[in-house]
């Protein structure tokens, strides 16, 4: 391809947003940023008025997924998704010729995503794509766990989901807090929200907490709730604007 890729970067974050910006201007003959999207929503409205070859994707947004915005659009274009998802995901996203980066996003790895894409066919990626929404799709499926495996100095801890109070991302880890310990395992919190049962709720982007241990819950302002729970340390949590509706479903049933 002689002209640059026209490309669209989509994230509800606006550092990362910046980030990516910052690591494609070293790419100019590859990439041309054409604009930004925060969200599902705005990203689907983006796409159909710039018209961009290639899109730098979130997974994780309000309003909607990535992956729901995906299935909404008629033509598909390029996709790279900038995601935390396990591992077994990406390789699902090699598999269908879709590149992915992990955050933080890294400018030798972009590197990688750059010379891929010159062994790009464009007229395959619908295709790609939408087999990749079915194999996730599949994958959700799947029954939930009952245990998590922690390590804890030398040794490897199977500890029942009942008994953990919350899992919270801690950079590029996961903390899982039990009633009186706390662990950090290499997981993404979107790849273990698609594993775990009923009783574990998503309240923030950045914490899931198990609803069987939840001590109270009082109203907070700009439509956000704080949650404590039932451990030694009386954990607190935040939600997030944008999980207002789910709470309050929770707390009504």
């Amino acid at each position: 391809m002689n002209n640059p890729y026209k490309t669209l970067i989509i994230d509800d974050e606006p550092p990362a947003r910046l980030r990516l910006q910052k690591l494609l201007e070293n790419f100019t003959e590859t990439f041309q940023i054409i604009g930004f999207a925060e969200d599902g929503l705005d990203a689907k409205e983006k796409i159909a008025t710039l018209e961009p070859d290639l899109i730098f994707l979130d997974i994780e947004m309000p309003e909607l997924t990535g992956f729901e915005m995906l299935e909404q659009l008629t033509t598909i274009p390029i996709v790279i998704f900038c995601t935390a998802y396990d591992q077994y995901s990406l390789q699902a996203f090699e598999t269908n010729s879709v590149d992915y980066l992990l955050k933080p996003v890294r400018l030798e790895r972009l590197q990688q995503t750059v010379d891929k894409l010159k062994l790009f066919r464009t007229q395959d990626i619908s295709q790609n794509v939408m087999q990749l929404l079915k194999e996730l799709s599949t994958q959700k499926e799947e029954k939930p766990m009952t245990s998590l495996t922690v390590k804890k100095g030398e040794k490897l801890i199977f500890l029942k989901l009942d008994e953990i109070r919350l899992f919270k991302a801690d950079e590029r880890y996961v903390k899982v807090i039990s009633k009186d310990d706390s662990y950090l395992i290499e997981d993404a919190l979107s790849s273990l929200e698609s594993k775990l049962p009923d009783n574990f709720l998503r309240v923030h982007r950045s914490t899931i907490i198990n609803k069987n241990h939840v001590k109270d819950i009082q109203k907070y302002f700009n439509s956000r709730f704080i949650i404590t729970l039932k451990n030694s340390k009386q954990s607190t949590v935040t939600s997030g604007r944008s999980y207002n509706e789910v709470i309050k479903s929770w707390i009504a049933s």
